[in-house]
């Protein structure tokens, strides 16, 4: 199972959009650590919707359809 997630950073009053093949629970785990990725500057980011897909490719593919819509992506 893969998934297509947005997050949100209220500190930021940003989205962020990805995909993976973890849990939900265990990605925004490492979301909100402290790296050097662009979610890694602050450890507020909420899961606001997500979708479950049993390809990688199709998540991908949802990832490029959302970073289309003003304010994601």
């Amino acid at each position: 199972m893969f998934y297509c997630y947005i997050l949100f950073s209220a500190s930021l009053n940003k989205c962020y959009i990805g995909h993976t093949g973890d849990s939900l629970q265990e990605r925004l785990r490492k979301n909100n650590t402290n790296h050097k990725g662009f979610t890694g500057a602050k450890g507020d980011w909420k899961i606001v919707y997500y979708e479950s897909v049993n390809r990688m490719l199709d998540a991908i593919t949802l990832i490029k359809t959302y970073g289309g819509f003003p304010g994601l992506g």
